[in-house]
């Protein structure tokens, strides 16, 4: 038996606020499909060069009053980070909270608009720990 990955979907309440927070995280659109009879759509997001690794934000057009308030029951998406530190503070900058900081230099948690926990992991060996990310606490869920 042969098995191949194919993508993690999560269902979103704002496309374009979604579409822009994995944008933050450097996830590029790598292909959308509009289905008009069903009235969604599906936009498929992937870091650059792993195409093959999408998470498929659906989309309903009329709404989705179906969406939980907190969508942790999907467990989280991970991707690797070359800067950690760098990625945090980026993520900041534009108003995305840090739930789990990376106080290690290791690993942070974030979540998407629809409450989708994004975890966030240094590639490699730890950066050796500084601050303000040692001293910060917990938000929220992760």
């Amino acid at each position: 038996m042969t098995v191949k990955y194919l993508h993690t979907m999560v269902r979103v309440k704002d496309l374009e606020k979604s579409m822009a927070f994995f944008e933050l995280l450097g996830l590029n659109e790598t292909r959308r499909i509009d289905v008009e009879e069903g009235r969604f759509s599906l936009v498929f997001m992937a870091p650059p060069g792993q195409e093959e690794c999408p998470v498929e934000l659906t989309y309903n057009w009329d709404g989705d009053d179906a969406l939980p308030d907190d969508s942790r029951h999907f467990g989280h998406l991970a991707y690797s980070v070359g800067n950690i530190y760098e990625v945090c503070q980026h993520l900041m900058d534009h108003g995305v909270t840090i739930n789990r900081p990376p106080r290690e230099g290791r690993m942070a948690f974030v979540r998407s608009p629809d409450n989708v926990s994004v975890e966030l992991l240094q590639d490699g060996d730890n950066l050796e720990v500084s601050e303000p990310w040692a001293s910060m606490e917990n938000i929220g869920h992760w």
